[in-house]
């Protein structure tokens, strides 16, 4: 009866058009976390009449937006995989702020009618940070907590013990999942992977020494995946 748009890209192309050509169904936003990369679209939504919901503790940065001197630097050239879309100029871009939006929390549900998501409180890349699981179905939508690629625990936001709980939070799911989705790298990955992610964060947070130091940053690396953290 209702449909759920995870995240909202970087404010690159015209999601809002994208999201009106595959459903006309009452569609509702949830945003993970307010990253400038999860949250580019978010006002072009909620302008289209899409509903917006965050958790509190990511209410502040979305409602601040992100200025030009910022989205500028994340579209340089030599970031860029391919072309920026047409009639999109990096010069001038900016991510407007969303100040009227719903929050969710861990343990809230999304009913979109005969299908049932629950939200699962994964902070620890980013306070706040929200996944979604459908237990029915056996699916997790990991966003930001979990992916195959460099695990972020590095930024000013970051909470290493925190993460610790939400993997193990997302782990203990693992035997019930079919498939995790995640909002990097490839897709699906398996759901033993939220097992190994787990004990990867917890010998960090313990002490493990990294493979790599370099700009602030420790690097441990593990079987398909890294974890980032402050030097």
């Amino acid at each position: 009866e209702r449909a759920l748009l995870l995240d909202a890209g970087t404010g690159a192309g015209d999601l809002p058009a994208l999201v009106a050509g595959l459903t006309r169904l009452p569609t509702t936003l949830v945003l993970s976390h307010a990253h400038w990369d999860h949250i580019g679209h978010a006002r072009a939504l909620a302008e289209a009449g899409i509903e917006v919901l965050v958790h509190e503790a990511q209410a502040a940065a979305l409602a601040a937006g992100v200025g030009n001197e910022r989205v500028r630097g994340f579209f340089a050239p030599e970031r860029l995989s391919g072309p920026l879309p047409v009639g999109f100029d990096r010069a001038t871009a900016t991510i407007p702020p969303v100040g009227e939006a719903g929050r969710l929390a861990g343990g809230d549900q999304v009913d979109l009618g005969g299908r049932i998501l629950e939200v699962i409180d994964a902070a620890g890349h980013a306070p706040g940070l929200l996944a979604l699981v459908d237990r029915r179905h056996g699916l997790l939508f990991s966003t930001d907590a979990a992916y195959a690629g460099d695990l972020y625990a590095q930024f000013e936001d970051a909470d290493l013990a925190a993460y610790v709980a939400s993997l193990a939070r997302l782990a203990a799911l693992a035997p019930d999942l079919r498939a995790v989705y995640p909002a990097h790298g490839p897709a699906p990955i398996a759901p033993e992977m939220l097992v190994a992610m787990r004990d990867g964060v917890a010998a960090v947070a313990a002490g493990r020494p990294p493979e790599e130091v370099g700009d602030g940053v420790a690097r441990h690396r593990f079987a398909g995946f890294s974890v980032l953290v402050r030097a």
